[in-house]
């Protein structure tokens, strides 16, 4: 069987076939990668650790991407990145409080 190929609004994220837990990798440039890391954050609320698990990259790969390169090309998607990842900011203890809360309790 080949690979998987999921086709985002403007280039191809190249989904591999070795990767068990659905890693997305990004072929092409840092804009690219950049632009779809915002859209995957839009789209899914998603958090900064969860995005980049998701791209196979590191949590200062896709800081620098979005706070650094993405506001350079597409100031508009920056923006509506960075309230998602503020939000996320601001619930981050309330997160951390039900991981601790379930680690004790055995669920």
């Amino acid at each position: 069987m080949g690979p998987a190929f999921h086709i985002f609004p403007l280039w191809l994220i190249y989904l591999s076939q070795e990767t068990r837990w659905g890693v997305l990798r990004v072929k092409g440039n840092m804009e690219e990668r950049a632009v779809a890391l915002a859209q995957y954050i839009i789209e899914n609320r998603a958090t900064v650790r969860g995005a980049a698990t998701r791209f196979g990259i590191s949590k200062s790969t896709v800081h620098k991407d979005l706070s650094e390169r993405l506001p350079e090309f597409n100031r508009a998607l920056y923006l509506q990145a960075k309230a998602v990842l503020e939000e996320n900011k601001a619930q981050r203890h309330i997160r951390g409080g039900i991981a601790t809360r379930r680690k004790y309790k055995g669920e």
